[in-house]
């Protein structure tokens, strides 16, 4: 495996296995600088959304990066406030514009907005059969959400993009979704900074020689997930990227798993307001 492996999607598309975050990235010089040296290191998975506010600059990257639009990997999501029918096409349209691109890779629902987000999947649904999207997923989706949505939906989602890291493992959601043929794809998976003085992990790094946020990226890897850790330090986003040389045992692994407590760092999927 390397920076470029990419998993298969329930439809066939390929998705790489990293890529950068952008969540609270300011937009202008620093999205541009953190995504064109993510790409210059060899990402070639870039994860914004309407909300980051920052999907211009996100493009402009792209468009000085050098590398072609086929080997890119875009994802990026509809806000709540503009979930439904109609207004999620025209929330598309948007960010299509903003990035300057003719398709999206992966587009998301960003959160199980309560009566409206089957009228949002039903407008992904179309886009995806227009082809100007050619992966949509869900994200901030608990089980439940998902079976409401697969009641009515005609096409499942290819992924679901929620909050996991080892203090919020989310088995028996990864589980579902593995069952689904739906893939999990891991936000925050540093814990936003509160894993980096973990006493186990780092021992673990130890061991190998890397630091606690490569051993937290390695294990989304060898568990199947997904990941998008988020930088805007060259120097970082080189080093989250420096993953393939090592493996991690079986008993690290589980040593990693056993630090779950299900405790989340951002809002809960059955209770926010916003």
């Amino acid at each position: 495996m390397n920076l470029q492996s990419t998993v298969k999607l329930a439809n066939g598309v390929d998705m790489p296995w990293l890529g950068l975050g952008v969540y609270k990235v300011k937009e202008g010089q620093e999205v541009i600088e953190s995504v064109q040296a993510a790409i210059r290191t060899g990402y070639r998975s870039i994860d914004t959304a309407a909300l980051y506010g920052n999907e211009e600059g996100v493009g402009q990257a792209i468009r000085e990066s050098g590398v072609s639009r086929e080997e890119l990997f875009i994802t990026t999501k509809v806000w709540n406030s503009d979930q439904g029918y109609e207004s999620t096409l025209a929330a598309f349209g948007q960010s299509l514009s903003k990035l300057g691109l003719d398709y999206i890779d992966l587009y998301l629902v960003h959160w199980p907005v309560k009566g409206k987000y089957k009228y949002t999947w039903r407008a992904l649904e179309k886009l995806y059969a227009d082809g100007k999207v050619r992966a949509i997923g869900v994200s901030n989706f608990q089980i439940h959400h998902l079976e409401d949505l697969l009641g009515e939906a005609t096409v499942k989602p290819m992924v679901n993009q929620v909050e996991l890291h080892p203090l919020l493992s989310q088995l028996e959601l990864r589980e579902y979704c593995a069952n689904q043929g739906i893939q999990i794809e891991a936000w925050a998976p540093l814990a936003q900074g509160q894993l980096l003085d973990n006493e186990l992990l780092q021992q673990i790094a130890d061991t190998h020689g890397k630091s606690i946020a490569q051993v937290i990226i390695r294990w989304d890897i060898q568990s199947g997930i997904v990941t998008i850790p988020k930088s805007i330090k060259a120097q970082r986003i080189s080093e989250n990227a420096d993953v393939f040389g090592f493996e991690l045992s079986a008993a690290e692994m589980a040593q990693i798993d056993g630090l779950n407590i299900n405790r989340r760092i951002g809002a809960d999927p059955d209770n926010f307001n916003f």
